[in-house]
This record gives C-alpha cells, sequence and structure tokens, in this order.
C-alpha cells in the first residue's frame, strides 16, 4: 500500500517494512536479531531454521525494492553478542546498500563492531522533515517515524473469532511501524480517533475505517 507523508510517498509492505521513494531508502524496526539464539541458548524450544527466517525477509524486500539506503529503526539485535552475529556480519557483506541504525535500547553490541562492516550509528537522524528515532517521538514541526511498541490490533470477526495482527499505527505526526523479526510479539494498541492503523495480512496491508 503506498501512502503520502508530506509529499513523500511511501510503500508499506506485508512484511513489515516501508520503502521511501524519494530517498530510495527502505526503513525497517525491531528485528531483534539474537533473540532465537539467546533463548535457545536458556533451553526455549525455538526452531533454528527461524534464525535464517529474518534473513530471508530481508532479501525480499531488498530484491524487491533495490533500495540505495537502509535504516534500521533500532533494535537490530535483541541482546549481547551471540552466534547470530556472524549470520549477521555474512549477510552485510554481500549486500550493496549503505547501512544505517538509529540505536534502540536493545542495541548494547559495541559500535565498533557495526562500524567496522559499514555502519552509520546514530542516536536520532534528521531527514528534511522528518525524524527517524527508535523511541516514539513528539516535536515540533517534525513528522517522526519510529519502532519500539511493536504495534498490533486485535480484529473480532462474525463467528466470535479474534485475530491479533501486527499493524502500523499512524497518527498526525508519526507512523509506528511493526516489529520486523519473528518471534517479537505485539503490544495490542487503542487507536484514537485520528489515528490510522494499516494491518498487516500475509498478502498485503490493509487500512482498518
Amino acid at each position: 500500500m503506498q501512502i503520502n507523508i508530506l509529499d513523500n510517498t511511501f510503500t508499506l509492505h506485508q512484511l513489515g517494512a516501508a520503502y521511501w521513494h524519494e530517498r530510495q531508502m527502505l526503513l525497517v524496526a525491531d528485528v531483534h536479531f539474537g533473540k532465537i539464539a539467546h533463548f535457545r541458548k536458556y533451553g526455549s524450544a525455538l526452531p533454528k531454521k527461524a534464525i535464517i527466517r529474518n534473513f530471508e525477509r530481508l532479501n525480499e524486500l531488498l530484491q524487491l525494492f533495490k533500495p540505495k539506503k537502509t535504516c534500521f529503526l533500532g533494535d537490530l539485535f535483541h541482546s549481547a553478542f551471540n552466534i547470530e552475529w556472524f549470520y549477521f556480519e555474512n549477510w552485510v557483506k554481500q549486500q550493496t546498500c549503505q547501512f544505517s541504525l538509529i540505536v534502540g535500547n536493545h542495541d548494547i553490541i559495541s559500535p565498533l563492531r557495526f562500524e567496522a562492516i559499514g555502519f552509520l550509528l546514530y542516536e536520532e537522524l534528521i531527514i528534511d522533515r522528518f525524524l527517524l528515532t527508535h523511541h516514539p517521538e513528539e516535536r515540533k514541526n517534525y513528522f517522526n517515524f519510529c519502532g519500539h511498541i511493536h504495534p498490533g490490533v486485535k480484529l473480532a470477526g462474525q463467528a466470535r473469532q479474534i485475530l491479533k495482527l501486527p499493524c502500523f499505527l499512524k497518527k498526525p505526526n508519526q507512523l509506528i511501524f511493526p516489529a520486523f523479526g519473528e518471534f517479537t510479539g505485539n503490544f495490542i494498541v487503542q487507536p484514537e480517533d485520528d489515528n490510522q492503523v494499516f494491518v498487516i495480512t500475509p498478502e498485503e496491508v490493509v487500512l482498518i475505517e
């Protein structure tokens, strides 16, 4: 689904990322690399192949949009250094776009490791009238892109079935991204009257009226 914000065009993709056409930039939040290896280390029965799934999803987006830049809106890694870093490092070496990271609260791996593989690191990033952060921020005269919340919504069916689905939550001056990573979970939000909810389904992004 394409949306327009401040005369810029963005494609919201059902994998949970957005492509900024004017900047040829892919925006992704809350991948949480390392989470699966972290929990497997402490005995959780998470499938090892789920580690690869995050890379497959990113590859799909990079092949589709062919961005010049990819910006991760924080929590790229879930925990301290673990085996997933080696998968990640090898994956980065195979890519051609410029990577940047808005440092999130989970990003505790040394910045030197990121810089060694060509990443640009920021506490926040301002591009024209857009403010890119990890935590949601409200700042006068800026539109904020952020993550951290892992927004999701509950949808009720006619047969009383309940679906919990991730979403993009758009406020008048903010777009909160869904968590991209596998096994990250959702925080169920209660949209206000001036909010828009773009629900992610396996096939498409749908605006809920």
